[in-house]
């Protein structure tokens, strides 16, 4: 998802340690235990995690209405009836629908999304990617993620996992940020203006010496990409929380593994000097 030399999509392992580092890494909880926030099975009756659906390129179009219309893409959008929403039906979190168009290779992302009796759909906001670009959302917007993201390219997903790499920062979420954000951020979600928060769109990665061994080959995979590529700071939430996708084939038991990791095993990195352009997510290779 996205070009290869997007910003997401690109290694960060040789990146300079950002000067803020400690601060931001004691703000968000220096004892702080990594969490998988998906797996298998179900949690009070929902998915654990952040579902999406795949939609070929002729799927019918519905409308949507959002709460932050100035900020959000006008549909329609191609919702399929069934579209599975975070945290169920009855869900009373974020409720994201994530939908993938493969054919036009768009993506179609709401937040708090419910469906209308007659088809369409109310949401608090929502976005379209065209994952061939580089673009970003326009300086100051939202998206269906507080720091102006696509949520679906930041997800662990399961045939990633299965095929022994995963080529892509995660997303995860902090507590409390600061009123700002960092490239390629688009958006804030915050009234603190102290500089020991993270901005939003920070990125953190897990330090090179730590040692991966112990872990089960799965949770190997996923600590290789906290070194390699690292996590976006994407929206407000439980400390040390990375996102993925649920998957009836998560060893649920394998993933509470990551729990060894604390917080206090990250850095943020200065990723300043591979941006290309402020409105671009196109990065220059570090290395």
């Amino acid at each position: 998802m996205l070009p290869s030399d997007h910003i997401w999509n690109t290694r960060i392992d040789t990146l300079p340690v950002d000067a803020n580092s400690d601060k931001y890494v004691e703000a968000i909880g220096l004892n702080g235990l990594l969490h998988a926030d998906f797996g298998s099975g179900t949690y009070r009756g929902a998915p654990i995690g952040i579902p999406f659906v795949i939609v070929a390129g002729d799927q019918p179009r519905v409308p949507v209405a959002f709460r932050y219309s100035r900020e959000s893409d006008p549909g329609p959008y191609p919702i399929p009836p069934d579209a599975p929403i975070e945290g169920g039906p009855n869900g009373k979190g974020d409720r994201h629908v994530l939908v993938l168009d493969k054919d036009q290779c768009t993506l179609y992302e709401l937040f708090s999304a419910y469906p209308q009796a007659d088809g369409s759909w109310k949401a608090g906001s929502g976005a379209i990617f065209d994952l061939h670009s580089n673009a970003l959302r326009p300086s100051g917007w939202t998206s269906a993620d507080a720091a102006g993201f696509p949520v679906l390219p930041g997800l662990v997903r399961y045939e990633e996992v299965a095929a022994g790499e995963i080529r892509h920062a995660l997303r995860f979420t902090a507590p409390r940020t600061q009123k700002t954000h960092v490239w390629p951020a688009r958006h804030n979600a915050s009234k603190l203006i102290e500089s020991h928060y993270p901005p939003m769109g920070q990125r953190f990665r897990l330090k090179s010496d730590y040692n991966i061994e112990t872990f089960s080959p799965q949770v190997q995979v996923i600590v290789k990409a906290l070194k390699k590529y690292g996590m976006f700071l994407a929206d407000n939430g439980s400390p040390w929380f990375i996102s993925g996708a649920p998957d009836p084939r998560w060893n649920n038991a394998v993933l509470r593994e990551l729990r060894r990791i604390s917080g206090s095993d990250f850095e943020a990195v200065n990723q300043t000097g591979m941006m290309v352009n402020q409105d671009s997510g196109q990065a220059l290779d570090p290395r």
